[in-house]
């Protein structure tokens, strides 16, 4: 089975939290959860198989295989083509 690295990008609004909760529920191959937020909620902690810390939204290298925007259009907008090598399901 492939394992994903995966990004919830407004991971601390009621929707972030749900995608990631169905994330965990449902047994989705999950490699590494990157959770993404306003400067405002940096430092959250969650748990998803391990504690995760929330980090502010800024472009990284890092690589993500599945990003998951629930940031609001403007965020999305931004940050989703700054990112070429990201597979982005954009939720409204």
């Amino acid at each position: 089975m492939k394992y994903y690295n995966v990004a919830v990008v407004g991971a601390t609004g009621a929707v972030g939290e749900e995608m990631t909760r169905i994330l965990e529920q449902r047994g989705f191959p999950v490699k590494k959860l990157s959770l993404y937020a306003s400067h405002r909620s940096a430092g959250k902690e969650y748990l998803f198989k391990e504690t995760i810390r929330v980090e502010e939204l800024k472009m990284t290298h890092s690589r993500i295989d599945i990003a998951l925007f629930s940031g609001g259009d403007e965020v999305s907008k931004h940050f989703a083509p700054l990112a070429n090598t990201i597979r982005c399901c954009s939720h409204r």
